[in-house]
């Protein structure tokens, strides 16, 4: 049964109404932001608290410190909000979103950091220490325990892709110890030194352990903190169940490149390629953004230029998308559970690797797979894929429109439904075939976005891959046909986010998403001299606002963070 807010509120002595509007004034947010303590049931440890923030964002390099939090903001986009709903509302169902995780084997042969200059992502100072800090993260989960606006427990935490880098089993096996708990070892061949382009001395890296000239030569000096994050620590892992959902980073080189023929000999070999003249280096960016384009593998991690020698590691071998789903499916991996993470029997040969899963009574979770074996980061939706959604979808639906618009009434029991993938509906427009389906048509998000507004009980649409944190209302031709589509930043670049997500009836018609975004449980500076893991995962977050390639954008507008998200009621 659900507990109404007015018994949470008696429970715990909150109190106060009223909605919230941010202001750019500071009385204005001041005053937002006692609204929305007001409203919530608590706080602490989430955004609506204090927020990492620059100490001095003209710097070349700045330490962080905690910031206001940010005020809830209302979207009545879709539909108005009510009087008094805070008093009637009862909670359905209490989540947490990671997305974009990217634990990183910084260490791998099969990478090409050296041409970050033209493709950002290439490389980050930050990317060592990520197993430690999504530990710290997970330790943030932990701590909070429920959602702040509706006091209901977690039922799960939802993982929207992007879990590895490179999808490498090592990197896998790090992902699934942090989040079930253990002892996680994140270093790969010379167990005694570090061996990646941050040991290089080349100046196009942060080399940490000394001072160089060049790009990087604000940021710290930072002796032994390479050898501290990969060094073996101990993560609580998650106190809730968890499911998963598959990236293009989960199945691509890189997350851009589909796998080639001999591709394990690059993973596992003992050369890598620090630098490229720069006329290769532009040839090499031009292929790998241009889908369809003819990438060399061989000059990408060989050929010539810088290379250093380092000790190769059979651990580093990709998996493929049947050992991802078989990995969750061990029952050594099972953690908090559920058994497979989401992942059944059925997708065990990774041809197929999206399902359903019981979120709450009389939710129905839907985790679909938008990669598409071809490569290239954007993605896309197969026919087949598609059809098992929409059937999906008319299961759980009494009422639905066809694909003329015609209203459909059947008599059987309606759910409420909520889909969660890698991709958003603006970039799943890579529709090259995929392997496992060769034949099969590829379908855009427009065409998807079509597909759920014809069902009146799609709730939101959760998802990831940008980087970024963006809300989007998607109006339907009735009121009850619109849904919200909820982007989430990484974990990996800044702002470094994961987010609660709250579903309460209102008992006016009406249903409330909240949507509170939390940070990583660590300080925002600690000393430099401190390498606990604690003290690592607060470097990973000052490191990732100050990358050279950090897009403050990613951040989003105020209506893209911690907010309430009303909608028509479907079953009202």
């Amino acid at each position: 049964m659900g507990i109404s807010r007015r018994q949470m509120l008696a429970a715990t002595g909150a109190a106060g109404l009223g909605l919230v509007v941010a202001a750019p004034s500071a009385q204005a947010l001041d005053r937002a932001l006692r609204e929305s303590t007001r409203r919530a049931i608590g706080t602490a440890g989430t955004t609506l608290d204090s927020v990492a923030t620059p100490v001095d964002g003209a710097a070349a390099y700045t330490r962080l410190t905690g910031g206001p939090g940010w005020p809830l903001v209302v979207r009545e986009d879709l539909v108005a909000g009510t009087a008094g709903r805070d008093d009637r509302r009862v909670a359905l169902t209490s989540f947490v979103q990671f997305t974009d995780l990217h634990i990183t084997d910084s260490e791998s042969p099969a990478r090409f950091e050296y041409l970050h200059p033209l493709i950002g992502s290439a490389h980050r100072p930050q990317e060592t220490l990520g197993s430690v800090a999504t530990a710290a993260l997970v330790d943030r989960v932990n701590s909070l325990r429920r959602g702040p606006f509706t006091g209901r427990p977690f039922d799960f935490v939802m993982t929207t892709g992007d879990n590895t880098d490179n999808h490498e089993h090592l990197e896998l096996d790090w992902f699934l110890g942090v989040l079930n708990g253990g002892e996680v070892t994140p270093n790969s061949g010379d167990p005694e030194r570090y061996e990646g382009v941050q040991a290089s001395g080349d100046p196009l890296y942060w080399n940490p352990d000394r001072r160089l000239d060049g790009d990087w030569s604000a940021f710290p000096v930072l002796p032994g903190v390479l050898t501290a994050g990969t060094r073996t620590f101990t993560s609580a892992g998650l106190d809730v169940p968890w499911y998963c959902t598959f990236g293009n980073h989960d199945d691509s080189i890189v997350g851009s490149l589909p796998d080639l023929p001999g591709m394990a000999h690059w993973y596992t070999g003992r050369y890598k390629v620090v630098g490229k003249d720069s006329g290769t280096a532009q040839k090499l960016a031009r292929a790998i953004r241009t889908p369809g384009a003819s990438v060399p593998v061989t000059e990408l991690f060989g050929g010539s230029g810088t290379i250093r020698e380092i000790t190769p590691d059979e651990r580093r071998r990709p998996f493929t998308t049947a050992e991802f789903v078989q990995a969750h499916l061990d029952p050594a991996h099972t953690g908090p559970g559920p058994e497979g993470h989401g992942f059944t029997g059925g997708n065990a040969d990774g041809i197929d690797v999206y399902y359903t899963f019981r979120i709450a009574p009389g939710i129905t979770g839907i985790s679909l797979d938008t990669t598409t074996l071809a490569g290239f980061a954007d993605g896309s939706i197969g026919l087949g894929q598609y059809r098992w959604v929409e059937q999906t979808l008319k299961r759980g639906s009494s009422v639905y429109y066809d694909v003329w618009g015609n209203r459909v009434t059947r008599s059987v029991t309606d759910e409420l439904f909520i889909l969660f993938s890698h991709h958003t509906s603006d970039t799943m427009g890579n529709v090259l075939p995929d392997a496992r389906h060769p034949l099969e048509p590829r379908l855009t998000g427009d065409a998807f976005v079509a597909l759920l507004h014809r069902f009146p009980n799609v709730l939101a649409w959760v998802n990831g891959h940008t980087h970024e944190n963006r809300i989007t209302p998607r109006p339907g031709a009735t009121p009850a046909q619109g849904f919200w589509e909820i982007n989430t930043a990484s974990h990996i670049d800044f702002p470094q986010h994961a987010r609660v997500i709250e579903v309460a009836d209102n008992a006016d018609g009406t249903l409330s998403l909240f949507t509170t975004l939390i940070e990583a449980q660590a300080p925002y500076a600690a000393d430099y001299g401190d390498t606990s893991p604690a003290a690592l995962a607060s470097l990973y977050r000052e490191l990732s606002f100050n990358d050279l390639h950090a897009d403050p954008a990613r951040t989003g507008a105020a209506a893209d963070h911690n907010t309430e998200l009303l909608l028509v009621h479907p079953l009202r």
